[in-house]
């Protein structure tokens, strides 16, 4: 397995799309994946798609322009929150083993099992042995689902400190977005490097030839919305034997 060394802190910041070459590419790219997707169904292939990423890095946003023109009926998009009591007490992958797509659809997770490595890691919800230990349970979850023919894409969508905080303050100060902040990203931000550490290691342990990931600077949206696009058009094209006429 290869070890992949990201810095986060020294992503580069500066791609950019204007408004035109936005509007351009996404419609493109939403319309090739909309066919992709009909022919993913009628071979039976699923697909999986994981983003991780800081508080505010504009997951919602990716996730949105990936899915909006998808037949909704072959796709599912979840939301990994905490775990209820009844998959607290069970191995914490048994809950994602129940939401896993069935042959020719598409599941997309907004956060994922990657949280024992992350969120539990830093916060201290798991023992030091149990995070450790779930860098090689999740590569074994992965390559197994790969073998039994699942397209499979992680995607890290990535903001510097500076964007968040401003993002933060939009948030509070718009009345139609204060349901997207709570206490609990604030207390996230303050332990800033403790997370970027443990995305950084998960990254090495974790990003292998069947199943890299793919860091995703995030400040400018409209760059981060169509570079997932874009990589997700590509692998799906691969699955289906041919290259993606637009990534």
């Amino acid at each position: 397995m290869p070890a992949t060394r990201i810095l986060l802190n020294e992503l580069d910041q500066t791609q950019s799309l204007t408004q035109g070459e936005y509007k351009s590419e996404v419609k493109k790219l939403q319309l090739e994946l909309l066919n992709m997707q009909l022919e993913l169904h009628e071979k039976g292939i699923p697909v999986v798609v994981v983003i991780e990423g800081p508080d505010a890095a504009g997951k919602g946003g990716v996730i949105k322009r990936l899915t909006e023109r998808l037949d909704p009926r072959l796709m599912r998009v979840y939301s990994v929150n905490k775990p209820t009591a009844e998959e607290f007490a069970r191995h914490y992958l048994w809950r994602f083993w129940c939401k896993l797509p069935q042959r020719g659809h598409l599941a997309i997770y907004d956060r994922s099992w990657y949280g024992r490595v992350l969120v539990e890691r830093v916060e201290g919800f798991c023992s030091k042995a149990a995070w450790n230990r779930a860098y090689e349970e999740i590569n074994a979850f992965e390559k197994m689902l790969i073998d039994d023919n699942a397209v499979f894409l992680k995607m890290w969508i990535h903001i510097s400190k500076d964007e968040q905080l401003g993002r933060f303050k939009r948030r509070e100060a718009d009345p139609y977005k204060h349901w997207k902040i709570g206490d609990e990203d604030w207390r996230n931000r303050k332990r800033w490097s403790e997370h970027i550490i443990a995305a950084e290691e998960m990254f090495e342990k974790t990003s292998t030839e069947i199943a890299p990931w793919h860091v995703i600077p995030g400040n400018y949206k409209w760059y981060a919305r169509i570079k997932a696009l874009q990589l997700l058009n590509a692998v799906v094209a691969k699955a289906l034997g041919r290259k993606s006429k637009l990534g």
